[in-house]
């Protein structure tokens, strides 16, 4: 059983999911009529654990293979293969025999560095450094794919990781893979919609028109707000209806950092007290306040410039245009010139986002601990 129901990583079932009802029925009905998907949306916003909820029904499961593989941290064509390889092998070798003996014979180019245990079972033992060809070992990968025993489902989450590559068309080659792939379908998920919406919708780009897209919302009040009044119940605690009002105006909806203020407060109410806003306020100060460290040396590591318009941001909150005279000069910046390439720089480290033309602060939790500056 678990002690606190408001999961801040992971998935662990339907009981633990929050609504997607109508999010659940498209994804799942778009690919198992064989198309691919662009999801989108925010980060945090919940689009793992919607994939991951998805795959976990039971159609899915009993007639595809399933795999989910974050390419957040990769930076080039070999770290792509090296986690499409490895997240493969993970889920085949909990398969029959049979499944995972398939990859192996097929990935010939990554055979050496998977062996057996003393189980039986497959271990992957390689390093990226071991992947001396990423195309050809890639080749293998589709080719496995293709001819798998079972028709494939294959989520890529931060999917415009790709664009940063160094090496060149990375665009052109996954999308000629996918295209001569008729046995499996794809998830691409990225929280960057800009650069998503571009890679999908531009003429220019190889995966123009190439799937369907599901752009992810916030789940509406009233669902979450049921959701969290049930577990709150469960437990034989009690919150507030304003409480939650508060906690999802604060987030403006966004999945994690409402399940996150959620998980504290139930760890700290009592049976038979009813969680109110002044409690929000504290969960809140924890939630910030553990991140103390973190934060201090994300900004030790900023230049003067981009530490001055990252303060700007957090005073101003949302709806500002950072290169207005009025912006500059209220919060005492240089020049436009200046508050663009502090502001290129600080999109880079995926300090600040921009949505719609709107530059803001992704992270809620560094927001509030730089209001407090």
């Amino acid at each position: 059983m678990i002690k606190n129901p408001f999961l801040t990583y992971g998935y662990n079932g339907p009981d633990y999911f929050c609504d997607r009802t109508e999010e659940t029925r498209r994804l799942t009905s778009l690919l198992v009529n064989g198309n691919h998907v662009a999801l989108m949306s925010p980060r945090r916003m919940g689009k793992t654990g919607l994939i991951r909820h998805c795959f976990a029904q039971q159609e899915l499961q009993d007639n595809y293979y399933l795999f989910v593989v974050d390419i957040y941290a990769t930076k080039t064509l070999a770290e792509l293969t090296y986690e499409l390889g490895r997240n493969i092998l993970s889920v085949l070798k909990s398969k029959e025999r049979k499944a995972w003996e398939r990859f192996i014979h097929i990935v010939g180019s990554l055979r050496t560095g998977i062996t057996l245990d003393a189980m039986g079972q497959p271990s992957w033992n390689l390093e990226i450094g071991d992947i001396e060809s990423p195309k050809m070992s890639l080749d293998e990968i589709f080719l496995y794919l293709k001819s798998a025993d079972k028709p494939c489902l294959l989520a890529i989450d931060e999917f415009q990781a790709i664009i940063d590559y160094p090496e060149q068309n990375v665009e052109a080659l996954l999308r000629t893979y996918i295209q001569e792939c008729n046995n499996a379908w794809f998830v691409f998920s990225g929280s960057k919609r800009h650069m998503m919406g571009e890679m999908f919708s531009s003429p220019a780009r190889p995966f123009f028109q190439s799937a369907s897209t599901i752009s992810l919302k916030p789940i509406p009040l009233d669902a979450y707000s049921s959701f969290i009044i049930h577990h709150f119940e469960e437990g034989g605690k009690q919150i507030m209806r304003e409480a939650i009002e508060y906690i999802y105006e604060k987030f403006e909806g966004t999945t994690w950092y409402i399940q996150k203020i959620c998980n504290e407060l139930y760890a700290m109410t009592e049976v038979g007290i009813a969680c109110e806003i002044k409690d929000v306020d504290m969960a809140i100060s924890y939630a910030v306040e553990e991140k103390d460290d973190t934060y201090q040396d994300l900004i030790a590591r900023l230049s003067a410039r981009q530490k001055a318009l990252l303060l700007a941001l957090a005073r101003a909150g949302k709806n500002v245009q950072p290169t207005s005279g009025e912006f500059i000069k209220k919060y005492h910046l240089t020049s436009a010139s200046a508050v663009q390439r502090s502001m290129a720089a600080l999109m880079e480290k995926d300090i600040v986002t921009n949505n719609n033309g709107q530059y803001y602060i992704y992270d809620y939790f560094l927001y509030y601990w730089l209001s407090q500056k």
